[in-house]
This record gives C-alpha cells, sequence and structure tokens, in this order.
C-alpha cells in the first residue's frame, strides 16, 4: 500500500494515510488483511464516571459487535446499550441505503475485518460485492452550537464522523469502533427479500456474526443524473490542493480532484462552482479560494483573459455528471476586491469595485462582454449564472443591472439571506435562507417559468444541521423538510473547505466544527453525507411516485408537520417523524 506522509502540527508528530486507491483495491474480500492504522485519532476530553468505567469491567473478555442507531453518535469510550441483533434495510432498485455496525471489546483486538455473505432470497442472488463495510473514525467537535460570529470557545468533544477507506482495524482495549455498511442494489434486481451475514472477525480468530436483511421494492431510483432534485454543494479545489500537497491546478491537483466530485456527482449534485476572479470570500475559511480566470489589463488600455483554468476545471465537473448549471462567484465578493496583472506597470493590482462605482462598471463592463463570447464559443452560456452570496440589496440592484446591459444571456443566482428574494422574480437561481419565509405560490410561479428555488442552510440554524455534533438524522431531515415545503433542492455553503487537520479535529474559527465540509480529505465521506443523501433520495422518490399518481396521503399527513414552523426546534420528535416519513414511504 503506498502511504502519503503528513505532517499534522496540532499532533506534533508524522501521520501516515493510506492511498484511497489502493484500500479500495480492497474491495470486501474474504480473509485477514495486514492491519495498517492511518493516524492516531485524538485523546477523548470526556473523563467516564465509575458506573461507566464497571461496564466495561463487567464486560466478558472477548469481541463484541451488534447493530447500532444510525440516528445517533456513539461514544468511543462507553460500552454500547442501544444496539440489535437483527437489520432490515428497504430500498429500492438502484438505491444505495446503509446501516451502522458497532465493535468493542475490554481487550485489544488486531486486524478486525468484515465480511458480507451473498443476499440470497427465494428466487434470486445478489453478489456480495453490493455491500461495502468501512471503519467510522473519531474527530474533535464542538461541545455546542456556535453563534453566528461568536469568538467564545465551547469545548470539545469527540465524535465519529469520517468513513475511512480502511478495511481492516486494529481496535485499541475499552473502545467502540463504528462501522459503515452501504448496499448498493443494482437496477436490474428482482424485488423480494434477501438474507445476507455480516461477519466480523479479528486476527487472532475472534469471530461474531450477524444477520442483515435486505428488502428490495418493485421500484427503480434512476442514476443521480437523472434526478430532479437540485443539489448544490460549493466546491473548493483549492483545499484539495493544500491538503494532498499537490500543485494548485497541476495534472495532480485535477487528478484528484476527480474522485472527489464523483462522490459529489453520485449524490445528485447539478452545480458547478466556480471563481471569476480572486478569493470571492474573502478568505473566510483555511484556504482562500483560488482564482480561475486571470485578468491582464494591456499597456494599449484593453483588457484579456486567461480562461484555461476555469475551462479545464468545468469540463472535469462535466465529465463527471455534474452539467445542469456553472455558478460563477462573484461580481459582488466579500471585500469587493479584485485583482488583475497591470501591463504597464509589469506588477499586480488590487482594486476596490463597489457595486453602482464608476470603476465597478469600468473594470465588469469588458470582462462580461469577452466572457459571454467565451462560454458561447463553449456551448454553456445557457447554463452559466453569475452568482452572488448574501449581498445586500443595493448591491444587487447595481449588479443585476449591468449584467442586463452588457450581457443579458448570462442567468443570475443568489443565496438570499435578506429577505429579499421577491426583489428579482426572474433571477435563474435563487436560494432561500431555511430561517426566513418563502411563499409556496412563488415558488410554483417561478418553477413555471423554468426557475429554480432551493433552500439552504450554513452556520445555522442549530437544528436541523450537518454539524459534526449534530445527529446524523438531522442530515436526511433536512430532505424531507425541502420536500414538504416544495422547494427545487437544497444549497449547502461548502462541500470540502477543510480546516487544517480536519480527520483529527473538525473545529475551525468562527463556524461550528464541521459547518465547512460535508466530506474529507483522500475522498472519505461521513455520516452526515451519507444521510444526506438519503434525505435526498427520499425527496426523489416521493416525486417519482407524485407522478406516477400513486396515493401519497398518509405520508402527505406527515408532511404537514415540516411546514408548521417548528423545524427548528429540536425539542420536537423530529427524529420519530423521520422514522415515519420513511414507514409511510415504503408502503407506497
Amino acid at each position: 500500500i503506498i502511504r502519503n506522509i503528513f505532517i499534522l502540527s496540532k499532533m506534533k508528530t508524522y501521520i501516515l494515510f493510506a492511498s484511497v486507491a489502493a484500500m479500495m483495491a480492497c474491495g470486501s474480500c474474504a480473509g485477514h488483511q495486514e492491519a495498517v492504522t492511518t493516524f492516531a485519532e485524538a485523546a477523548d476530553p470526556y473523563t467516564l464516571t465509575e458506573a461507566e468505567q464497571q461496564q466495561w469491567t463487567a464486560l466478558h473478555p472477548g469481541l463484541h459487535a451488534a447493530w447500532g442507531d444510525a440516528d445517533v453518535r456513539c461514544a468511543r469510550g462507553i460500552v454500547p446499550v442501544d444496539t440489535a441483533e437483527t437489520q432490515t434495510l428497504t430500498v429500492w432498485k438502484g438505491e444505495r441505503e446503509g446501516a451502522l455496525l458497532l465493535l468493542w471489546s475490554a481487550d485489544s483486538v488486531p486486524g478486525a475485518t468484515c465480511t458480507v455473505s451473498d443476499f440470497r432470497s427465494d428466487r434470486s442472488v445478489l453478489p456480495s460485492s453490493i455491500a461495502d463495510a468501512r471503519f467510522v473514525r473519531y474527530a474533535l467537535a464542538d461541545s455546542a452550537y456556535k453563534i453566528g460570529f461568536i469568538t467564545e470557545q465551547t469545548g470539545k468533544v469527540l465524535k465519529p464522523d469520517m468513513i475511512d477507506s480502511l478495511r481492516v482495524f486494529d481496535m485499541s482495549p475499552r473502545t467502540v469502533r463504528p462501522l459503515w455498511l452501504s448496499v448498493s442494489v443494482p437496477r436490474h434486481a428482482e424485488a423480494g427479500t434477501y438474507s445476507a451475514t455480516v461477519t466480523v472477525s479479528a486476527a487472532n480468530g475472534q469471530e461474531v456474526s450477524l444477520p442483515l436483511s435486505l428488502q428490495v421494492l418493485d421500484h427503480v431510483l434512476p442514476p443521480p443524473s437523472e434526478w430532479a432534485y437540485h443539489l448544490d454543494l460549493w466546491q473548493h479545489p483549492a483545499a484539495v490542493a493544500r491538503a494532498q500537497g499537490l500543485e494548485m491546478w497541476s495534472n495532480g491537483h485535477f487528478a484528484a480532484l476527480r474522485p472527489l466530485m464523483e462522490r459529489l456527482a453520485a449524490a445528485g449534485q447539478k452545480v458547478i462552482t466556480a471563481t471569476l476572479n480572486k478569493d470571492p470570500w474573502n478568505h473566510q475559511c483555511h484556504d482562500a479560494y483560488a482564482a480561475m480566470i486571470d485578468w491582464t489589463l494591456k499597456a494599449d488600455g484593453t483588457w484579456s483573459y486567461d480562461y484555461t483554468v476555469f475551462d479545464r476545471w468545468v469540463e472535469l465537473m462535466m465529465s463527471v455528471g455534474i452539467d445542469r448549471m456553472i455558478n460563477c462567484y462573484s461580481m459582488v465578493p466579500w471585500n469587493c476586491e479584485l485583482e488583475y496583472f497591470d501591463e504597464a506597470a509589469d506588477s499586480v493590482v488590487t482594486v476596490s469595485a463597489e457595486p453602482g462605482s464608476d470603476t465597478f462598471r469600468r473594470v465588469w463592463s469588458p470582462f462580461l462582454a469577452d466572457f459571454k463570447s467565451h462560454l458561447a464559443q463553449k456551448g454553456w452560456l445557457e447554463i452559466t449564472n453569475i452568482a452572488m452570496d448574501e449581498r445586500a440589496p443595493e448591491a444587487m440592484d447595481a449588479t443585476v443591472r449591468l449584467v442586463g446591459e452588457c450581457a443579458p444571456e448570462l442567468g443570475l443566482a443568489l443565496a438570499d439571506d435578506h429577505k429579499s428574494y421577491r426583489r428579482y422574480p426572474d433571477l435563474r437561481d435563487i436560494c432561500i435562507n431555511q430561517n426566513h419565509p418563502a411563499d409556496h405560490n412563488d415558488i410554483l410561479e417561478r418553477r413555471a417559468k423554468g426557475l429554480n428555488t432551493t433552500f439552504y442552510v450554513c452556520c445555522g440554524p442549530e437544528f436541523p444541521n450537518t454539524f459534526t455534533f449534530s445527529a446524523p438524522y438531522e442530515a436526511e431531515l433536512l430532505g424531507w423538510f425541502g420536500l414538504a415545503a416544495d422547494f427545487d433542492g437544497m444549497l449547502r455553503w461548502t462541500y470540502n473547505s477543510w480546516p487544517e487537520n480536519p480527520q483529527y479535529d473538525t473545529t475551525y474559527g468562527y463556524w461550528s466544527s464541521g459547518d465547512t465540509f460535508m466530506v474529507y480529505p483522500w475522498n472519505r465521506s461521513s455520516l452526515r453525507f451519507e444521510r444526506l443523501i438519503d434525505g435526498i433520495e427520499s425527496a426523489e422518490k416521493v416525486r417519482l411516485l407524485r407522478a406516477a399518481g400513486a396515493d401519497t396521503s398518509e405520508l402527505d399527513s406527515i408532511l404537514t408537520r415540516y411546514t408548521s414552523g417548528a423545524i427548528n426546534d429540536p425539542a420536537q420528535p423530529w427524529r420519530q417523524a423521520v422514522r415515519a416519513a420513511r414507514a409511510a414511504l415504503n408502503r407506497l
């Protein structure tokens, strides 16, 4: 196995990261493999009570395994109590579904592995290769929600989140180790109930087996590229270059981006995130966003633009199936600064271009004309939007006006936190803060005109969200909320804006831990991301059933709770509501 060595400064030690490609090649093959430790997890800040310590003392020796509750995050140092001996997954053909398996022992367990047998029904067999078991890792997270830009620290806790690429793990004594088991059902599968055996074994001969039942319904979920659900998770290429030690925009960088973006495409992503100039968000993340277009003011006073990186990035994203929209940030960056090379001065110049100012018009007018021409040549003009993030109405007014004058063929997109979306009824892509009201008639009117309307979560609300301390079911709840409110989909402000060492510590600055990313370096998923996909798949299945004329009245009555205004109240029984909605959907 090829290993890539990085230094995690907070740990002050060298950490070994196993190559994802090499580990993926291991599959779920039978037999023991050499144990590989990719990195040492953080120490648990929590001190066990005497009763919790006694639970380990009273535990009989050997390896223990049981099905866990995928809706909650289990502690690494506490003996699990909410477990089950059986597990049933109900799925459509073409769907991917996951389950949580827990391993624990009072003693060390060398070389723990998990294998899954073939899935057998009375009439058919599905191969074991449709199952994929991966170990879940623990990292530091905030102990509580951080409100907005408050700098006060909340304290840290240890939470499981990252789904590692490892297929084998050395367990320390008195620890719990989760496994995420995902099952991808082929679209050609025969409907029916299948049985399989999940076996956890260790290098010292210990072994535990558990039954797994797979109920395949007689419905087919199309591939993600055909889903109507409009998912927009902002991508951050520069973070990949830094985290994986690659030169920005090099061949190696683009090669590393591909599998991470393939994972995003498999979640139903529809939008390419591109930058028009230097960092549009004024370096609010650990890594600044790198420019994709180089601007040059020539000695004769004319402008030229190098689209090489922009084109390569868009072409990469389209090649993995993300091709519905190109949202380009931003004509109104957070500090309103633009950067270009001044040929006459032989230097890089930074200017402030406030919307509506003479400078704003002087620098953006020639760019819009040239950009429009370039997009037309590439065949991308009709899907490209000039995008703004949470900009004030006055700034938006100036921008909408200038784009209309210089490049009316371009679309416009806005993530709106000023309750001003009605001010721009013809914007191609409007995303409304989940905390703000949206009139259903507005959504219907926009949809009738072919315009897109979604909601978003970011540093808020506290609930539901996808922080690393959030209950995993909250991510799925977002899908049900969007369905109930009849949005076209959802946006989240970042897919992979990683802090310094996210696999060790998910906290970052003002933001609640995990707010800046959904997946991890080296193309590793998370419990949050997998559950987000569950919600998207549910919304897509309901859309298909309604289109086919199915009677969804039972499910609709459950969904009325999601639009009651209580969605942000964590004291409400939302976990039970998600389960009830799932059960009603499975009965259709």
